[in-house]
């Protein structure tokens, strides 16, 4: 069934609300947004957003998916224009959007990444499924690199740590390669969003590195060795 033209006006609002709400984080920044001057922007009396969004946690939970889910959609776009064989070239794709999503988009990463919203507690039931599509995008591209035999592992015999965490993730997951290659996933991950922090909230300064495209590169291709990939 086609929807309606009430539910076509109301999707129609909830996307101009969180388009200027996109537009204020970057200018107030998360803790500061105002449903208030949200509805005078939007030209409606403060009391008639509150048919949208409940408060100011929902509007935070509403661009918190809004950006996971902008973040994986980049992420899938750039992986899927890979050769479903070349998994080195999926990492690498998959590694530069992110960066360059981030580098595009700093108040949402941040929102997503940074420093957390103090009184804010992101609702897992509601922001965890997009906020792990990278993750299990990398998870799966690890997975299908290790049955094609393009991953390889020095020590793919070692017993990991926290075993039974792992055997749980690769469950939820259907993921059948040995639970090193999960573990050096997940150090891969947390290592490439390090990298990409790094650069967003300018911590390596401002004149120590002179090109930061150039140092993430190189980062990119030793991440790329220690989750185990082969050309």
């Amino acid at each position: 069934m086609p929807p309606t033209p009430r539910q076509l006006a109301r999707e129609r609002t909830e996307a101009e609300i969180l388009r200027i709400a996109r537009e204020h984080l970057c200018t107030t920044g998360p803790a500061d947004l105002s449903l208030r001057a949200i509805a005078r922007e939007l030209g409606v009396v403060s009391s008639a957003i509150y048919r949208y969004v409940s408060c100011r946690d929902d509007l935070l939970t509403l661009l918190v998916i809004d950006g996971y889910t902008a973040l994986g959609d980049a992420v899938d776009q750039a992986i899927s224009a890979v050769d479903d064989s070349d998994h080195l070239g999926a990492f690498l794709a998959l590694g530069r959007t992110v960066r360059t999503w981030a580098l595009a988009e700093p108040a949402r990463y941040a929102l997503l990444y940074g420093t957390p919203v103090p009184g804010y507690d992101a609702p897992g039931e509601r922001t965890t499924e997009p906020g792990t599509r990278v993750i299990i995008a990398l998870a799966h591209l690890a997975e299908e690199a290790w049955h094609t035999g393009h991953l390889h592992l020095p020590d793919l015999d070692d017993q990991p740590t926290l075993t039974e965490d792992l055997d749980r993730l690769r469950a939820e997951l259907s993921l059948t390669a040995p639970p090193v290659v999960l573990e050096h996933t997940a150090l891969v991950w947390a290592a490439l969003f390090g990298c990409v922090s790094f650069e967003v909230f300018g911590q390596y300064g401002p004149d120590t590195f002179s090109d930061p495209e150039a140092l993430f590169e190189a980062h990119l291709l030793r991440l790329a060795g220690l989750l185990g990939l082969t050309g």
